[in-house]
């Protein structure tokens, strides 16, 4: 009877290998619009040249501005978003909240997915309110649509990320919970072929599978949000003279790579950004 199993698991190991490649074949999309949404400093710009392959939003300091990339990655066209860095500990500037709502028409006719990028550290109260606040610019549809990617992998080393999530707590839980328990971790310090973006990829493709398709704004729904977005930017703190000049992003207190702070920035090049002119 043993050798019966035996000669069975191999089978049922080649089936499920079958049956998970067919899925992906039927999930495959000729083309991806990507969203990336965060703070500064988790690695959000250097995400987007993993996924392109090369260093097209450029690090030497911080966009006010959404920058728009496109390339092609292994046969098909990519384009990715990358929308302004907000301030942990600080309430967002009103031109990157417009600017994060202006990201969804820089890819029409709508992103597959918006991708959270969050390291891996501390995740405090603080954090979640404002992930809360920015991506409520966008609908209470945009979590349906949205992937958390944490960054900063090697510091988990041999830890496993969903130990990582509990030792957090209910703050990081409560995002993970939004985003459908849709997650992925990356290591942005490998180059060159990335062993990681393959199953990434295929989460993104299994997302859009899932919800019927890419992110889509109801112009009815875009009208009734519009007053309440704008009245909640008008009602930013009246510090904001004060806070345009404060704007000078700092990283966690607790993370260990405060040093590759400079990494996450990308500067607001008025000849590669999309729409700056109008």
């Amino acid at each position: 009877m043993s050798s019966t199993k035996l000669t069975e698991i191999p089978g049922d190991l080649e089936e499920e290998k079958r049956l998970a490649k067919a899925a992906r074949d039927a999930n495959h999309l000729p083309e991806l619009r990507l969203v990336l949404l965060g703070w500064r400093w988790p690695g959000k710009s250097l995400t987007g040249n993993t996924i392109l392959g090369r260093e097209e939003f450029h690090l030497e300091r911080a966009s006010e501005f959404s920058v728009k990339r496109e390339t092609e990655v292994d046969g098909r066209k990519v384009t990715i978003v990358d929308t302004p860095g907000w301030f942990s500990s600080q309430t967002t500037p009103t031109s990157y909240q417009q600017e994060m709502v202006r990201s969804v028409s820089m890819c029409s006719p709508g992103p597959h997915a918006f991708l959270l990028v969050i390291p891996v550290g501390m995740f405090t109260e603080t954090d979640r309110a404002r992930v809360e606040e920015n991506l409520a610019l966008l609908g209470e549809d945009v979590w349906k649509h949205t992937l958390l990617v944490f960054t900063w992998a090697e510091v988990l080393r041999d830890r496993p990320i969903e130990r990582h999530i509990r030792r957090e707590g209910r703050e990081l839980q409560w995002v993970v919970d939004k985003c459908k328990n849709r997650y992925h971790v990356i290591n942005n310090q490998i180059f060159g072929e990335h062993p990681q973006l393959p199953l990434l990829m295929e989460k993104i493709e299994k997302l859009v599978a899932e919800e019927g398709g890419h992110f889509r704004t109801q112009p009815e729904e875009k009208a009734q949000s519009a007053a309440p977005a704008e009245a909640n930017i008008g009602n930013l703190n009246s510090n904001a003279v004060r806070e345009e000049r404060d704007l000078g992003a700092r990283p966690k207190k607790n993370c260990s790579f405060s040093s590759l702070r400079a990494m996450d920035i990308d500067p607001p090049q008025s000849p590669m950004v999309e729409g700056v002119s109008d």
